[in-house]
């Protein structure tokens, strides 16, 4: 590779690292076997996607979301879900959890949030919730990657 278009090109992940991907993709099914209802997964999919800046997977995860019956209204509230009356107090603590994992801050007081999610969510559930943050940033990191 000498010239700096060619050294620039982004990776073909499919083709250079399919069992890694494929991987990645059997984890899914096993963190939905935990029990997180879908329309919890897609907010906080499409949350930490909007936070990424990850165009790809903020498309996928909105269009994933109407298609198993999301409101355009709340998903267009999304990005202000603690300033609106849109979301749950389950969903708004899924989503606090969310963006402290996504944009890991320094000060960050998680006991607090791990408080706040006990309150609507039982240990396993917060697991699987985890589990789904920590994958879409990994995807999320992917798919940047090839911009």
């Amino acid at each position: 590779m000498n010239d700096t278009a060619t050294a620039a090109r982004p990776i073909n992940y499919q083709r250079e690292i399919p069992d890694v991907l494929q991987a990645l993709g059997g984890v899914h099914r096993v963190i939905d076997d935990h029990g997180l209802e879908r329309g919890l997964r897609h907010l906080v999919q499409l949350r930490a996607s909007q936070l990424n800046g990850c165009d790809y997977c903020i498309k996928l995860h909105t269009r994933e979301a109407l298609e198993d019956g999301e409101s355009e209204q709340r998903l267009q509230a999304l990005a202000g879900w603690d300033a609106c009356t849109e979301f749950s107090q389950r969903e708004a603590a899924a989503l606090a959890w969310t963006e402290a994992l996504t944009r890991l801050q320094p000060g960050t007081e998680l006991g607090s949030l791990r408080a706040r999610l006990r309150q609507h969510f039982n240990d396993n559930e917060i697991g699987a919730l985890t589990s789904n943050v920590a994958m879409i940033n990994l995807w999320n990191r992917i798919q940047v990657s090839r911009h």
